[in-house]
């Protein structure tokens, strides 16, 4: 990790406004161009930058975003970005697209199918660049051929262990397509498996699709292809179910104005569900931590908080946003209601576990299984 501190910003941007930077991965074929075309024309008003690395020396996959993205892509052709820069060459490109003036609230970069996720992850994680922040392992696999990219590729199963979200695409043309998600589901590390078929993912499950801030006067990519959804067209070369996402999610939205136990928190958060995949907003610790409040951003076995005064006339309360696939989210409620503190006065270690997660601590810990 970066030595930066929690509370720098860049061009102005407070730390929980870091940039995410999300790794699309998959083997040749599996479908992560169209996984991508399908977040950027249904991205509703957030700017995608994308680094696009292609093995070979045409950019066939480069030229399918150029289109969209314009001056938000980096194209890296003839080579496999895990082996063709390293960290300190990816921060660039990264500083490139992070720079407040390109507009970006989420970057993806999307792999060759030959690269290595493990390698490309680390490298995200080991970027200094104060304006980011690791967004998550996709990993895309194409139902139809698992069992022969399988053969082909055993290191997959590999891949999936180490993905956050696993994407299996063309489930619509798999012979049994339950036996699939099953086994996919097997392979990962508690991670979330979602369904797709056409790349259709909906973008919240991958980042808020918000922008950061309003664009007066700019178009979005939603109001330059609605005529896709009125010609019956889903813009992205296929026709019919132009607003049927076929990938859904599960959310739970958790509102408490007493503060939470940090031990109680960091329990909660140790023992995370299969499925649970991103959970964002601020939390109150009480009287741990009467100075601040913590922001906080997980994305599968990711974790950071980051403390920042409490506005002079802002209302003291945790807002918390939980996103998963197949996540009951009526126990995770339960559970976060069991984290709320009954205790008057501050527990003198209870931050302990907290601060170990906040960016440049002497003790961060090392995301697993990234690190060490």
């Amino acid at each position: 990790m970066g030595n930066s501190s929690a509370h720098e910003t860049d061009g102005g941007r407070r730390p929980h406004q870091q940039i995410p930077v999300v790794v699309l991965a998959g083997f040749l074929g599996s479908g992560k161009t169209t996984l991508l075309n399908h977040l950027l024309h249904r991205s509703a008003g957030s700017r995608i930058g994308a680094i696009v690395n292609d093995f070979g020396a045409i950019e066939i996959d480069a030229l399918a975003v150029a289109g969209a993205l314009g001056d938000s892509t980096v194209s890296l052709g003839n080579g496999c970005l895990c082996c063709a820069v390293d960290a300190g060459e990816l921060d660039v490109y990264l500083g490139k697209l992070a720079a407040p003036e390109a507009g970006v609230d989420v970057i993806v970069i999307e792999a060759s199918g030959l690269a290595e996720p493990q390698e490309l992850v680390r490298m995200v994680l080991a970027s200094e660049h104060p304006g980011i922040v690791y967004g998550g392992l996709v990993e895309v696999v194409d139902a139809a051929e698992f069992d022969d990219t399988r053969a082909r590729h055993p290191e997959i199963d590999r891949h999936l262990a180490l993905a956050d979200l696993a994407v299996v695409n063309k489930l619509d043309r798999a012979a049994d397509p339950e036996r699939v998600l099953a086994l996919v589901g097997s392979l990962t590390d508690r991670a979330a498996v979602v369904p797709a078929t056409y790349g259709r993912v909906d973008p919240e499950f991958l980042f808020d699709c918000r922008p950061s801030e309003e664009r007066i006067g700019q178009l979005s990519f939603d109001d330059l292809h609605d005529q896709g959804d009125d010609d019956g067209t889903d813009g992205l070369g296929g026709n019919g179910h132009a607003g049927h996402l076929h990938t859904g999610y599960d959310s739970l939205s958790f509102v408490s104005g007493v503060p939470l136990d940090p031990r109680r928190l960091m329990r909660f958060l140790d023992s995370r569900p299969e499925g649970l995949y991103r959970i964002k907003g601020h939390v109150d610790l009480g009287p741990n931590d009467l100075r601040n409040r913590y922001t906080m951003h997980a994305v599968g076995r990711f974790l950071r908080f980051y403390p920042e005064p409490w506005a002079p006339a802002e209302e003291r309360r945790t807002q918390l946003v939980l996103i998963g696939s197949g996540i009951d989210t009526e126990a995770l409620g339960t559970e976060l209601k069991g984290c709320e503190s009954d205790a008057p006065h501050a527990d003198e270690h209870g931050m302990w576990g907290v601060l170990r997660y906040v960016q440049g601590s002497e003790d961060e810990p090392d995301p697993e299984p990234y690190g060490g």
